[in-house]
């Protein structure tokens, strides 16, 4: 069974870091791109970054290029979205995915002063 499970949200002030975590499980992790998505309340799902299987490559949404960093260490099956200069509307529930077939459960991240 495919497992996606974040960690790492909660609440920051504006300007703020978390660093956020997803640890897979019941798939070859090494072997797919690993996508973040998050919702603001009340809107749909917002693509923000992926990273490629290897870890080599990572494509940001333009609204978080420069702030976000997104890692992943395949021996752990596991990818870190570093999240830095954190706003108010960036305030939602973060997912990892695989594609859009398989999400996480979330988890939340508030910013607000």
């Amino acid at each position: 069974e495919v497992q996606l499970v974040e960690s790492g949200g909660g609440l920051v002030q504006p300007g703020g870091s978390l660093r956020l975590s997803c640890v897979a499980s019941g798939f070859t992790f090494g072997s797919y791109d690993i996508t973040w998505f998050r919702q603001a309340p009340g809107k749909g799902p917002e693509w923000i970054s992926v990273i490629s299987s290897d870890g080599n490559t990572a494509y940001y949404a333009d609204s978080i290029q420069g702030r976000f960093t997104l890692s992943r260490d395949n021996a752990k099956n596991t990818v870190s979205l570093q999240m830095n200069s954190l706003k108010v509307e960036e305030t939602g529930v973060y997912y990892c995915t695989i594609g859009v077939m398989y999400w996480g459960v979330g988890t939340q991240v508030t910013v607000s002063s």
